[in-house]
């Protein structure tokens, strides 16, 4: 089951602090590690991943509820929120978390979804001015700073992938046990 899958958030009191830049770092560390990574990644708006003159376009303008666009490589499910049973201007974490496949991760990455009652790393950084979500969200585990910090919580260099990955594997992954 997918929620057997260690969730891991990365959060940010506003866009632009670097939550994309430290998960496409640690993907790489990680995936050396053997450690197979999900990401889900919240956006603030609507977003597309076809675009006119695709036929997946047109079926979607058209009005399905959901567009499953296969290649030999790939494959990727739209589903327009608005025109589901329970429409909602947002996708339940939960139910994209039931979405993703089991047998493909061993850690799912969940950029965005600050309200998530899910452990979580902050990224802050000081000269964008906004509050330290940390003082306020007990999910939050450690804080990833470009600016050393004084805090209650393990804190790293916003740029020490490794550290930030030892931590991650420490914290959230099952020690591999060695085989006599």
């Amino acid at each position: 089951m997918t929620s057997d899958i260690p969730l891991l958030g990365i959060c940010a009191s506003s866009s632009n602090a670097g939550k994309t830049s430290l998960i496409t770092r640690l993907i790489p560390v990680l995936a050396s590690r053997h450690i197979r990574v999900s990401v889900i990644k919240h956006a603030h708006h609507k977003f597309d991943i076809d675009y006119p003159g695709k036929d997946s376009f047109h079926i979607r303008e058209a009005g399905a509820v959901q567009t499953l666009i296969a290649s030999g490589k790939r494959w990727a499910l739209v589903t327009e929120m608005d025109r589901t049973p329970d429409a909602s201007d947002e996708a339940d974490l939960h139910y994209l978390i039931a979405e993703l496949n089991p047998h493909y991760a061993d850690l799912i990455l969940v950029e965005g979804f600050k309200q998530a009652s899910i452990p979580k790393i902050e990224v802050f950084r000081p000269s964008l001015a906004q509050p330290l979500l940390a003082t306020h969200d007990k999910q939050i585990i450690a804080i990833a700073s470009d600016q050393p910090l004084e805090a209650h919580l393990p804190v790293f260099a916003l740029n020490a992938t490794e550290a930030i990955a030892d931590f991650i594997q420490h914290n959230f992954l099952p020690i591999p046990t060695s085989k006599s």
